[in-house]
């Protein structure tokens, strides 16, 4: 039968859909005209009575986004601004013909429930930025800091600010007070600043914009109306500080003998956050001896590969602001695991330490978890001129383990005193439809000890970038260019060399040779794609290339899990935005990948397609499906040859109900396999959440996961002059699911929960090991160990290996079969007392257990869960917000 190409059926595809009705539509640009408030601001009580708000007129006539633009809204909205020396005051007046049907929804701040309406303010006025205020009905309180012209909504960014609303017979009303210390604006006589208003009305979900805005236009930001009137507004000398205190009890199994683990350990620890408006336009960020007790644990896997996993960042710090000291080296639509590459990660800031000190006989020791950051400086903001500025320097401490044997007392160090240094400049040109920046990292350590000498003693990166806009921003070109280099002892450099980002030691690695002497290592990145995201017709597309030179290195500070690739890509789009039949939108998408190193070598080719759709019942489901072909890896070995492995196919779906009823349940399914049944994978989840009450939100998340693979990694054995790669027949049953529950008491009083049980147990069997790791045939590739060449002691727990069957061990290997169980939960109180400042109450439960098991009952591994001994943690903080 002839084969279907992806590409083919996908136009076959977009062959059958309806066109989208109608052109693009271009509206008018509106603008607001308002005056100061006089000597008496409005009281902010949600009544829109206040005599100031009589001088300005009502900004009104909203225009309907979703689901059907460009229709008039369901329920009108009017506006009024006011400001004056030292805040914006904003009132809504939300008309509803029904005020019994709006949704009052209480939750946790940003969760951005029920019926809301929501200011966006350009004071930048530079097309890109913004800052988002919303008012929800039920009083929670919503923001975000806006960036990339809306590509980027940042909920971590909690400014200082109040609001209050008012039910009545035509609907409610929200009166809003928004300092102007909150903002970044130019100092200068006279503003012009951008600004959209949008209103959500919850039971039909609707979306009504002040300044209208066509779904074939581009970007976000830079469609805002325009806010003018102000002037003479004093340049506001920002000065805020955040002193806290944390009381923590940690209890613990204590271990007999062991002077370090006695059961309990206590702590009282102090710092400060704070923010300095060094001028209008940029703001210094600072933290000492910071405290994230609050924070939640990342989730629980368990990782076969030889790559770290990426984790998201969740302490606040590092949060806010993030996206202005971003560069991704190699970003793209299409996605990919190389679009996660970036010269700066801030996990790297605070790692647990990497040193683990030998122990002698009888002698136990206290290693600490994490590594303690000492203070951190971040300044950030935009000039008038549209230079946007992120600077942020760092200094973690010298961190030693504390070892004790028969009363004797050590200490020896495990994580060198350290200095991060990440600074970020980018230009706008034609607000915002130019831009060029350019970014440089670095690490510096004091390596004191031999023993820490396999750190980079340096570590320097840096990049330019550059983006252009097109054809009224429907277009553009980006491209990004980086280099990097480490230095330090022979030792970490020969670590560096030989790490799974780069193998050197391959035996068929012939451009690249290990060199055990060398002292610094150096590279370069970069990418370049060219991209139609909006305009007229419903074809959307991207196109490019990105590439990581053997040498590149940025892991000190930053993120990348291969180098010595190069990876070329193409994203395609069909969207029809407004709705049609029994459709309120449906998105066809295709990608297409070719990955080579730098020999030349084709390492990958994957194809993919998907189909995502929601209806008018506000119900959606989607389904994907992707094939790689028979591909060469360069790592799969861990440093030994490059290998051939037969392709990949899988596809999965998912269906997701209408989110605004008081229960959803969400479900989808994944099923993948190999050719030449090397590997088969599935996978089923569900989300359930519902809302017993107004206050309260309950999430349950389950998923089961299933997998077989021939040929799974298990280690490398020496025999000879030669190198034996080993690998198993794994089968793995992996489950687990997670609990959230959000109390609100009332929107500045929560308590939030969260506990996910993690199970996962892998047995091993048909050990094989690598014969012709390219041959054409599969089972050309391996030979699989027979009974008379490979037996079990289950007293050693070992298999012993015995190639020529000559009654003589060759090499053994340990049993490699797993029961991980893992659980972490957290129960979060929060008070915000007064206005930025909180009181935290928190109670923190860790298990983790390991068995050399392999066999799977979900009802005995849970039973061995939670017979582990609980590592609790108690802990106190309270911060007050001090605003000089």
């Amino acid at each position: 039968m002839r084969e279907i190409r992806p590409a083919a059926f996908l136009l076959l595809l977009l062959g059958c859909l309806p066109a989208a009705a109608g052109q693009e539509s271009v509206y008018e640009h509106r603008v607001y005209n308002t005056v100061h408030s006089g000597k008496t601001p409005p009281r902010i009580d949600g009544d829109l009575s206040d005599p100031c708000w009589e001088q300005v007129e009502w900004g009104a006539d909203f225009i309907q986004w979703e689901p059907s633009e460009g229709d008039p809204p369901s329920q009108p909205t009017a506006f009024k601004i006011l400001y004056d020396d030292h805040a914006l005051y904003v009132a809504y007046r939300a008309y509803d013909s029904e005020p019994e049907l709006i949704v009052r929804h209480l939750a946790r701040r940003d969760y951005f429930p029920g019926d809301w309406v929501e200011i966006n303010i350009d004071s930048y006025f530079d097309g890109r930025t913004a800052f988002s205020f919303t008012a929800s009905a039920s009083g929670t309180r919503g923001d975000e800091f806006v960036s990339n012209d809306g590509d980027v909504w940042d909920g971590n960014w909690d400014p200082v600010w109040e609001f209050e609303t008012k039910l009545d017979k035509e609907g409610w009303t929200a009166e809003a007070k928004i300092p102007l210390s909150q903002l970044r604006f130019a100092d200068k006589e006279e503003h012009v600043w951008g600004i959209q208003i949008q209103r959500r009305l919850f039971r039909k979900e609707e979306r009504s914009l002040w300044q209208p805005k066509s779904k074939d236009e581009a970007g976000w930001v830079s469609r805002f109306g325009e806010l003018r009137g102000i002037r003479g507004i004093p340049p506001a000398h920002r000065m805020e500080l955040l002193p806290y205190t944390v009381a923590k009890v940690d209890r613990f199994k204590k271990t007999p003998g062991d002077p370090f683990n006695d059961g309990s350990r206590s702590d009282l620890s102090s710092g400060l956050d704070g923010k300095i408006g060094v001028t209008t336009d940029l703001t210094l960020d600072l933290t000492v001896n910071p405290d994230f007790g609050q924070v939640e644990a990342d989730p629980s896997e368990v990782n076969l590969t030889a790559f770290e996993t990426f984790f998201s960042e969740k302490r606040p710090f590092f949060i806010e602001g993030s996206n202005i000291i971003d560069f991704g080296i190699s970003p793209s639509i299409a996605g990919g695991s190389h679009t996660q590459d970036n010269l700066f990660y801030s996990r790297r800031i605070g790692r647990p330490p990497r040193h683990r000190p030998d122990l002698g006989d009888g002698e136990y020791a206290e290693v600490p978890d994490e590594t303690s950051i000492l203070g951190a400086l971040k300044l950030t903001g935009k000039t008038r001129q549209g230079l946007s500025v992120g600077i942020l320097e760092s200094m973690t401490a010298e961190e030693s383990a504390t070892m004790e044997r028969f009363g004797s007392e050590r200490k020896e160090t495990v994580e060198p005193f350290s200095n991060f240094f990440v600074g970020r400049l980018q230009k706008d040109f034609e607000r915002g439809r130019t831009r060029i920046g350019g970014m440089v990292t670095a690490v510096n350590r004091r390596l004191d000890a031999e023993h820490l000498e396999f750190n980079h003693a340096s570590a320097y990166s840096g990049g330019v970038d550059f983006l252009h806009y097109w054809s009224d921003r429907s277009w553009y070109v980006a491209a990004t260019a980086a280099a990097s280099r480490v230095e330090g002892e022979e030792t970490a450099l020969l670590e560096t060399q030989t790490s799974s980002a780069r193998y050197y030691q391959r035996p068929d690695n012939d451009y690249e040779d290990v060199d055990s002497t060398r002292t610094a290592l150096g590279g370069h990145a970069g990418s370049f794609r060219v991209s139609k995201i909006s305009g007229r017709g419903n074809v959307r597309f991207e196109t490019g290339a990105a590439w990581r030179s053997p040498g590149f290195e940025v892991n000190d500070v930053g993120f990348m899990r291969r180098a010595d690739q190069i990876n070329q890509f193409t994203w395609f789009g069909y969207s029809l935005r407004r709705p049609f039949s029994i459709f309120r939108r449906m998105d066809i998408n295709g990608n297409q990948w070719v990955d080579w190193d730098f020999g030349g070598t084709t390492l990958s080719k994957r194809f993919n397609v998907n189909l995502s759709a929601t209806f008018k019942n506000q119900w959606s489901a989607g389904a994907e499906a992707n094939h790689e072909t028979e591909f060469i890896s360069n790592t799969a070995l861990r440093g030994g040859p490059s290998s051939r492995w037969p392709g990949n196919w899988s596809a999965n779906f998912w269906v997701d109900s209408d989110r605004r009823r008081f229960i959803t349940h969400d479900f989808g399914a994944y099923y993948g396999w190999g050719d030449e049944g090397s590997h088969e994978t599935w996978e089923a989840w569900v989300s359930l959440s519902f809302r017993p009450t107004n206050a309260v939100l309950v999430s349950v998340n389950p998923f089961y996961n299933e997998s077989r693979a021939d040929l799974q990694f298990v280690g490398i054995r020496p025999l000879g002059d030669s190198e034996r790669y080993l690998f198993g027949e794994l089968d793995q049953k992996t489950t687990g699911f997670t609990v959230r529950m959000d109390y609100t008491i009332t929107p500045n009083l929560t308590v939030q929960y969260y506990g996910a049980p993690f199970l996962s147990a892998g047995s091993y069997g048909r050990f094989k090991r690598i014969t012709d790791a390219r041959a054409d045939e599969y089972l050309d590739r391996f030979h699989a160990f027979s009974n008379e060449e490979i037996a079990y002691d289950s007293g050693e727990g070992v298999y012993a290996i015995d190639e020529d069957s000559n009654g003589e061990v060759d090499y053994s290997i340990s049993d490699p079969d797993f029961n991980f169980r893992d659980f972490n939960s957290n129960l979060v109180f929060r008070w915000e007392f007064r206005p930025g400042s909180t009181l935290f109450l928190v109670w923190s439960q860790a298990r983790s257990g390991f068995d050399p098991d392999g066999r799977f009952s979900y009802g005995d591994d849970l039973d061995s869960l939670f017979d582990v001994y609980p590592s609790n943690t108690f802990l106190v903080k309270v911060n007050k917000w001090f605003s000089l």
